[in-house]
């Protein structure tokens, strides 16, 4: 229908223009809007968001990258990692976990500590030393492997589980965005292609919703880009509290509509 096409453009473009400055792609918060709102069917979901994440990425990355924020050798970890994990996680999501009741009860499982800890997180921030480094390579990459999975199955790309991560090891959100944004882009071309690949051997809604995945990404790029172009004008603390919010409403809500 036409108009949930205009729905999901108007939902990307409103999450990724509040969530790219803190290094979330939206896809945490846009699969409730596709899943309740959009009506996408349960497991295609998780794929249409993973497409979203596809077509909005390049917006917030290219405006990082001509800020020289995606230097270093942070991102390169953390893409070689996530994406074993996120094949991984397709394969789970399709063959294990195609219950609407189960997956409601992931969202929640997922969405409620989250959001409790970003806003624990903002209102008693954590001191960050003076030398704060990156985990040892061998944390960085069981991290990244074991966000990689959940990523596959729930379609977020990743970032709003490795910005955390690395937020709580001192690193500075400068530095943590434009990375893990890098990660969620690279690890959702490799889900959605799975997605699509696994659609071949399954004769349940697996493939994604192409026109609305399309039309959220379109808002998505737009958004993103403007939201890493706004970071350094905007507070942190109230996005992250806002974010916090948000991702605590939801979880809540998918909780009790899974256990009713």
């Amino acid at each position: 229908m036409e108009w949930t096409i205009w729905a999901g453009f108007a939902a990307g473009l409103l999450i990724s223009t509040v969530t790219s400055p803190v290094g979330v792609s939206g896809a945490v918060f846009l699969l409730p809007v596709q899943l309740s709102v959009l009506g996408v069917p349960s497991p295609a979901v998780t794929p249409t968001n993973l497409l979203f994440n596809v077509v909005a990425g390049p917006g917030a990355l290219w405006r990082y990258r001509r800020d020289g924020a995606l230097r270093g050798p942070l991102a390169r970890r953390l893409v070689v990692w996530t994406l074993p994990g996120v094949l991984i996680g397709a394969a789970v999501r399709v063959f294990a976990l195609p219950g609407p009741g189960v997956f409601r009860l992931l969202v929640a499982a997922f969405l409620l500590p989250l959001g409790i800890w970003l806003c624990l997180r903002t209102l008693r921030p954590a001191r960050r030393p003076p030398d704060a480094t990156e985990p040892s390579a061998r944390v960085l990459a069981a991290s990244a492997l074991m966000v990689g999975v959940v990523s596959g199955i729930y379609g977020i790309g990743g970032g709003s589980l490795l910005g955390p991560i690395l937020a709580a090891r001192g690193l500075p959100m400068a530095r943590i965005a434009p990375a893990t944004l890098a990660a969620t882009f690279t690890t959702s071309v490799a889900g959605a292609a799975a997605y699509a690949a696994l659609a071949l051997a399954s004769p349940g809604p697996v493939a994604p919703d192409w026109a609305l995945g399309l039309a959220c990404g379109a808002g998505g790029l737009i958004g993103g880009y403007l939201g890493a172009r706004l970071q350094p004008h905007l507070p942190e603390t109230a996005l992250r509290l806002l974010l916090g919010a948000l991702a605590t409403a939801l979880g809540a809500a998918y909780a009790l509509q899974a256990l009713a």
